[in-house]
């Protein structure tokens, strides 16, 4: 991992190979009970449904409230998760992480995902510390710049910070659709390993330019509001909607959590989605969306047009 060429290239022909291969042989994993791992550099990969806790994670200090979310954290190992994604803009968030993982010990498994912003108090150097305190960590697998904020000075001090050993890999985030321009420009330009961006079945302009340059550059990509905030999965289900009858045999979809979140995955670039939720139930449901058939490229197309259709 010293070798950011080595990395990039190794990442680049496995991207490549998945380009040919990935979505086409996917089916063949429908009989799989686990999560589908993709590559984020040579040698490491992630499961590619992670936890979002914005909203549902800033609970403050009621016990009941931290008893249940330590209870989803819990069913997220057990399934096999791997990457939390907080921020100190989710106001209590990263501390329910923390007492979570206090609860529960480290697994193995955790990707601990933060992010550093401005304003919120302090430095970048000074946010990570505080961070590392909350969450009851020694080092972050990922800190990213929440949302372009002051980028150039935080992408500065996240890298002495990679060189000092706190964090492992660096990256940039966006939401709701915004500054991708400027999105854009930092992906071709600057040395980074994650980018994080709003991709979902009705929000699909990163498909573009975005995720085509991220996988030319070898850069993973974390897929946030999958459900567009929750909007769109409780749109359909308050609407009643039907599943269409192909969608089972086509792509393994028994739920709308699957439907939604398997087309966001099956994308050759998308490294990993990171539904939020507070129940365990529904953690399970998303869980599952990582698991067996996954859609080719033509059945991701009826899915678009499905969708469009209602």
């Amino acid at each position: 991992m010293n070798n950011r060429y080595t990395r990039r290239q190794s990442l680049k022909m496995l991207t490549a190979g998945l380009a040919v291969t990935l979505l086409p042989a996917m089916p063949r994993l429908a009989a799989s009970k686990e999560l589908l791992q993709k590559p984020f550099s040579a040698d490491k990969t992630l499961p590619v449904i992670g936890l979002g806790t914005w909203q549902t994670f800033n609970v403050g200090t009621d016990p009941k409230l931290l008893a249940a979310r330590t209870e989803v954290v819990s069913a997220f190992f057990e399934i096999g998760g791997g990457l939390i994604d907080s921020s100190p803009m989710y106001g209590s968030s990263p501390d329910t992480v923390g007492h979570a993982l206090q609860q529960l010990g480290i697994p193995d498994t955790l990707f601990s995902a933060e992010k550093v912003w401005s304003p919120a108090g302090g430095s970048a150097h000074e946010q990570v510390a505080n961070l590392l305190g909350r969450w009851k960590l020694e080092q972050f697998d990922l800190v990213q710049v929440h949302n372009l904020t002051d980028w150039r000075e935080h992408l500065a001090a996240l890298r002495e910070m990679k060189q000092e050993g706190l964090i492992r890999y660096i990256g940039i985030t966006t939401s709701h659709g915004r500054r991708h321009q400027e999105f854009e420009q930092i992906l071709a330009s600057e040395d980074i390993d994650f980018a994080q961006l709003t991709y979902n079945i009705t929000h699909r302009e990163v498909e573009n330019r975005l995720l085509p340059l991220a996988r030319e550059k070898g850069i993973a990509v974390i897929a946030n509001r999958p459900y567009d905030g929750g909007r769109l999965i409780k749109g359909l289900k308050r609407r009643n909607e039907s599943l269409p009858e192909w969608a089972e045999e086509e792509c393994g979809c028994s739920t709308w959590a699957d439907f939604l979140l398997k087309f966001i995955v099956s994308h050759p670039a998308i490294t990993c989605a990171i539904p939020a939720t507070t129940q365990v139930a529904h953690l399970r449901e998303n869980m599952h969306a990582g698991m067996g058939t996954m859609p080719t490229a033509s059945t991701r197309q009826k899915m678009v047009n499905f969708i469009e259709s209602l």
